[in-house]
């Protein structure tokens, strides 16, 4: 897979986030997306994955096996998100959150093993409401990783988690991550360290 931005920029009224980005991400490779607070960051990584417009220049996403383009509003099918501002179904439980995503993308482990994993299989029944703002984000990741797509995108991954819930994220960093592009948008090196290209969105302005 890969995406090419030539040209990109976004903007806010009469506002500039960022301006003439050119870049292409590869499958395989991991990217950090780095800047100061408000730089335009999480704006970039939804303008990558086609939920938020862009202003001016061009986004092409492509099969490197079939060779062959992939319509914009296709995309979607190729990509797993973790973000703070999406959201989880709280009235599920976790389980019942898990099968919900099966039913519009595939995953590559059974129900119990992700719960296993993440360390939530002894709250699979209950409902996310109740869950601590720790327990949340293992959820995030854990319908993030295990999902049987090409692309990762990860903004600030590791929100709300203690130590055991950071060593989680790089073991599935590590694990499940060999064969996809990813791309993470962080301030904090914990969550980044391992990309081996790193994009300072403020030389885009």
């Amino acid at each position: 897979m890969e995406i090419k931005l030539s040209g990109v920029g976004k903007r806010y009224n009469r506002e500039w986030i960022f301006r003439n980005v050119d870049f292409t991400f590869i499958s395989g490779n991991k990217y950090a997306v780095t800047g100061s607070n408000g730089s335009g960051k999480s704006t970039l990584l939804q303008v990558i994955a086609g939920s938020m417009m862009n202003n001016e220049g061009v986004i092409e996403y492509f099969n490197l096996e079939s060779k062959k383009n992939i319509p914009s509003d296709e995309f979607y099918n190729n990509i797993a998100v973790v973000a703070p501002y999406l959201e989880l179904i709280e009235e599920m439980t976790a389980i019942e959150m898990i099968q919900f995503h099966r039913t519009f993308k595939q995953f590559l482990n059974s129900d119990e093993e992700i719960l296993k994993t993440i360390s939530l299989y002894e709250a699979r029944n209950k409902q996310i409401r109740y869950y601590s703002s720790g327990m949340k984000q293992r959820l995030k990741l854990g319908l993030s990783f295990f999902c049987n797509t090409k692309i990762l995108l990860l903004d600030e991954p590791c929100t709300n988690l203690d130590v055991s819930g950071i060593e989680l994220y790089l073991s599935l960093i590590q694990h499940h991550t060999n064969h996809k592009l990813v791309i993470v948008c962080s301030n904090d090196k914990t969550e980044y360290d391992f990309c081996k290209e790193v994009i300072a969105i403020d030389k885009y302005k």
